[in-house]
């Protein structure tokens, strides 16, 4: 009562934000909205950390020959730098950034709901990831140079801190679990009034479809992870070949999870782009049903493509032609998707504002990261391209291109609701020109050095590829840049930001834009109920 007291004689309105005060109200508080915050703050300390790690291997990589021996000294440095940016991008980073955050902060406001249905649970996930994320950062101490996917036999022979890396992993692996199962229940159980199945905003089915994945596929490679850690403290020959173990099973079981948790990745961001293409093209999805069969069927086909990671590995003929094909079928669902984004703008009243900015730079870099994955799919061309600089620009074109700028663009869409404030529009403009230039300057050289059969995950080069290495250098810290000045806009404008935003700045129809900017703590004033079908990207809502 005090915190509503004191909100109240500061004339402002109650919200989640000021609803109590303190460092130790955000710290256990299990109000859904805080803890995407939480979340947040968290994941930027390791994108800006395994950021700068990828800038450090880039500027290395500026010139044949050593270029900053002071910093990278030797392989052994690169390596260590290489599964720096690897284990904290994707594990810290990449995989709960939009799932942990904003599912965290839109799925119970987009459904009609309070709060997710386990919120101790949901604290409880946030707190097993700051654990993992402990464990990742003290195992740098003596640093790790395997490689974000920890390959058997030398994770398993290495003496660096393999162990405990693969431990943190393996509880982020927990925390990821347990807020899937978190948001399926949430999603069966806490829909508003008249929210059927097919009146779901496209994110929430996107949300759903990733958190089946979270359910199904992160305990496998669990499983494999403990199984290196018993290899490595007991001597067991399950990996090592040396003491009749299959290396090959190892990557069976990392790729049979690593291959889906792409779509952990992404499919939260297809939905992302499902609900800003609409909004600002002032016309309804475009297909809403196979928009939703196609994330369903993304997260169903994703579980049987995995080895197409392991062409050259030494599996059989029957089962490379098979995950040739299947991987393919991947293609089908996804083009859907871009088909019927495109199909929404087509003829519609078009705003580009910053959101709208980043969707359509994501329907373009996913196009070419798609593309390019017909090509690695292919056994012919896959031979000649595995473990090239074109597999480095597919991968992230796949992952940065989709999922880093899905998570950019939601924030700069839902940062009105979250913050109660609006962002600088031109600053925000001028931070996504710098992104998207730098972006493709660093990649589409790096399909080139791909082509002409310069290998990834090497310290030095013939001279033959300084060029496009330089190249992509000057395009990675364009990029840096840009990321820079966008999340210093949005931090600095929560912090110090004037302009209020409304209730519904851009009059959108879904149920999370119905109530204040930002929420009260409990979301709505009454439980919504909702009586229409969804008019494009969610629905029509009265309370």
């Amino acid at each position: 009562m005090s915190a509503h007291t004191h909100a109240a004689h500061a004339n402002e309105e109650v919200n989640y934000l000021n609803w109590k005060t303190g460092l130790w109200s955000w710290l256990s508080s299990t109000d859904h909205k805080r803890i995407c915050f939480l979340y947040l703050f968290a994941i930027m300390i390791f994108f800006v950390s395994g950021g700068i790690a990828a800038l450090l291997m880039r500027l290395e990589l500026s010139t044949a020959g050593p270029t900053i021996p002071g910093i990278v000294k030797d392989p052994h440095t690169y390596n260590v730098l290489f599964t720096m940016h690897g284990v904290f991008m994707i594990f810290l980073f990449v995989v709960p950034g939009i799932p942990a955050t904003l599912g965290n902060f839109l799925i119970p406001l987009m459904i009609g709901a309070k709060d997710v249905a386990f919120p101790r649970l949901n604290l409880f996930s946030f707190y097993l990831y700051v654990f993992g994320a402990l464990c990742g950062a003290v195992a740098m101490l003596n640093p790790v140079d395997t490689g974000w996917t920890f390959y058997a036999p030398y994770s398993t022979t290495t003496d660096t801190s393999v162990s405990l890396m693969v431990f943190a992993a393996f509880i982020l692996g927990f925390s990821s679990i347990l807020t899937g199962l978190n948001f399926l229940v949430t999603i069966h159980q806490l829909r508003a009034p008249g929210m059927t199945w097919m009146r779901l905003p496209v994110f929430i089915w996107a949300s759903y479809a990733t958190a089946v994945i979270q359910t199904v596929a992160t305990p496998v490679v669990g499983m494999t992870l403990l199984l290196v850690i018993a290899e490595r403290v007991f001597g067991a020959g399950i990996f090592d070949p040396s003491k009749g173990g299959d290396p090959v099973l190892m990557e069976h079981l990392f790729w049979f999870y690593s291959h889906p948790v792409v779509y952990i990745m992404v499919l939260p961001a297809f939905g992302v782009v499902g609900e800003i293409i609409p909004v600002f093209s002032r016309k309804p999805l475009f297909g809403y049903k196979m928009v939703v069969l196609s994330s369903v069927a993304i997260a169903a086909v994703g579980f049987i493509v995995w080895a197409h990671h392991m062409f050259v590995a030494g599996i059989s003929d029957f089962s490379a032609k098979f995950f040739s094909i299947v991987t393919f079928l991947v293609a089908v669902p996804t083009a859907i998707k871009v088909f019927n984004w495109v199909s929404t703008m087509y003829k519609g009243s078009i705003s580009f504002k910053t959101p709208m900015l980043y969707a359509m730079a994501f329907v373009f870099l996913f196009m070419v990261a798609g593309t390019t994955g017909i090509y690695l799919a292919m056994l012919g061309v896959d031979v000649y391209y595995h473990d090239t600089y074109f597999v480095v620009a597919h991968f992230h074109y796949t992952i940065q291109g989709g999922a880093v700028i899905g998570l950019i663009a939601a924030l700069h869409f839902w940062y009105p609701k979250m913050t109660g404030k609006m962002y600088n529009e031109r600053l925000a403009r001028i931070a996504f020109a710098m992104l998207f230039i730098g972006f493709n300057l660093t990649f589409i050289p790096q399909f080139i050095l791909g082509m002409d059969g310069m290998p990834r995950r090497y310290y030095d080069y013939p001279p033959q590829y300084q060029a496009m290495h330089t190249l992509s250098t000057v395009g990675a810290f364009l990029n840096g840049f840009g990321y820079m000045f966008s999340l210093l806009n949005l931090l600095g404008t929560a912090l110090f930001g004037k302009v209020k935003a409304p209730r519904n700045p851009y009059n959108s129809k879904s149920l999370e834009w119905q109530t204040a900017s930002p929420p009260i703590h409990e979301n709505f004033e009454t439980t919504p109920v909702v009586t229409e079908e969804p008019y494009n990207y969610g629905t029509h809502a009265h309370a």
